[in-house]
């Protein structure tokens, strides 16, 4: 186990620094395509960005508290390397659901598969020290 916790609290962060880039970039195209609030929908446009920004808050849920569970339990570096690929794949999910709801695959992958290491790692790491 590691205990450098710094880069962990970083990607957080930063997850979380997207996340809010995202809710505003909403706000924006709110403005643009003319989505009065509280609407969601009327506008296609518009609905992409809706809902890559919150298929982000529904996947930090899940990754915030694996990232932890999986730095404290199994190893911190490896948990920031793991986070860092969410971000990133969260980025080109975001990016790719906006141009056309079918270019956002391999951004969902590229966040998908880095929370499934974190969930089971967290798992297997509590487990291993009950």
């Amino acid at each position: 186990m590691s205990d450098n916790y710094a880069s962990v609290f970083l990607i957080s962060l930063l997850a979380l620094l997207e996340y809010l880039i995202f809710a505003i970039t909403v706000g924006r195209a709110r403005y643009r395509f003319g989505v009065k609030a509280p609407a969601t929908a009327g506008n296609l446009d518009f609905e992409r960005y809706y809902r890559a920004q919150m298929n982000t808050l529904e996947l930090l849920i899940i990754f915030i508290p694996a990232l932890w569970a999986f730095s404290i339990l199994i190893n911190s570096m490896w948990a920031a390397w793991l986070g860092a690929l969410f971000i990133i794949g969260r980025f080109l999910y975001f990016i790719g659901y906006v141009k056309a709801a079918e270019k956002r695959s391999l951004g969902f992958a590229l966040s998908i598969i880095p929370i499934l290491f974190l969930l089971i790692g967290g798992i297997y790491g509590a487990i291993r020290t009950l």
